[in-house]
């Protein structure tokens, strides 16, 4: 299946595109100092109200989508880059440059905003991206992962195996060990570690770095997405269940509260209202039950501490600052 997500913003002002009329640089600098305009990548602008509207993942993409108008035609988008118009989502800011891949024998160099990655071309599996080519999902998410440290490499697995994503996963599991079992050189270890954890039900990188911790911190493996029948008669599913301590835990994100999306276009004291009444019909029907943002993950302290507290066992003591 082709993942290659269309471009984000249907309006950008790009300077080629001006059909030869000379561009009044003072407006177009004050539209920027005003915060009215924002430059996203050489000689492209869209509105601040549009780019900010998009995710870090869209902003990433839309940067790629510059880019590919920009460079010679040719390019293999690769790493970040190609995550980003598959959709495969990160953990932590996106990088500044955009990733493409290199014949090792060509000698290029990193500059103007591409990072380029030298490599044997043949050995990578890449599909065609109108004048370019992007890497395949799966040669994506192994080159990230063998790159990265383990939970931001968890993150990208989980992400590209999301059972839930729209169309299905981008990545089937059985394929992703496969890859990595046979990677050979720099990092292979560390991809096959990655990969064995990964899981196709996190349905978010902060889901994928609570598990993370979860494990480090000596606590038993929680299932994950278990279904609960609510008074109501609908379904909710929890993050994790420790169902032999009777124990629901969830990582609370923000955007059910402010994306208007995901609460149904009501106002967020509605969207708070709902979960509360969700989160208590549950506690009726557990024993313990256990909420943490993102700074509980920053702070690996404290989601120990609410586990504990919770009555949550552990093989390893409180972990240090």
């Amino acid at each position: 299946m082709n993942w290659i997500a269309r471009a984000p913003l249907d309006t950008v002002y790009r300077r080629r595109e001006n059909d030869g009329e000379p561009v009044n640089d003072r407006r177009l600098r004050a539209q920027i100092e005003a915060g009215r305009i924002v430059r996203i990548a050489r000689g492209s602008f869209v509105e601040s109200s549009a780019w900010n509207a998009l995710t870090p993942l869209a902003r990433h993409a839309q940067r790629v989508w510059e880019a590919s108008a920009r460079l010679q035609r040719g390019q293999v988008f690769s790493h970040f880059a190609a995550a980003a118009l598959h959709g495969i989502d990160i953990l932590g800011p996106w990088p500044d440059a955009i990733d493409v891949s290199i014949a090792s024998s060509s000698g290029g160099r990193s500059s103007g905003g591409v990072r380029r990655h030298s490599r044997r071309l043949g050995a990578v599996a890449s599909v065609t991206w109108g004048e370019h080519a992007v890497t395949t999902p799966l040669q994506t998410t192994v080159d990230l992962i063998a790159a990265m440290r383990f939970t931001d490499a968890v993150a990208v697995a989980d992400q590209a195996l999301w059972a839930r994503r729209p169309g299905g996963a981008a990545v089937d599991r059985p394929a992703l060990l496969a890859a990595t079992a046979d990677r050979q050189g720099r990092g292979a270890a560390r991809a096959v570690r990655a990969a064995e954890f990964s899981t196709s039900l996190a349905d978010s990188v902060r889901e994928s770095q609570s598990r993370v911790l979860i494990a480090v911190q000596g606590f038993p493996a929680p299932e994950l997405q278990t279904c609960f029948r609510l008074s109501s008669g609908s379904d909710a599913y929890v993050d994790f269940f420790w169902r032999d301590h009777r124990h629901i835990g969830e990582f609370d994100g923000a955007g059910k509260y402010l994306d208007p999306a995901l609460r149904g276009g009501g106002p967020p004291e509605y969207a708070v209202l709902a979960e509360k009444d969700r989160e208590d019909d549950l506690r009726r029907q557990v024993s313990a039950f256990s909420r943490w943002r993102t700074p509980a993950l920053t702070r690996p302290q404290r989601l120990y501490d609410i586990l504990r507290s919770a009555g949550l066992p552990t093989a390893r003591p409180r972990p240090g600052r």
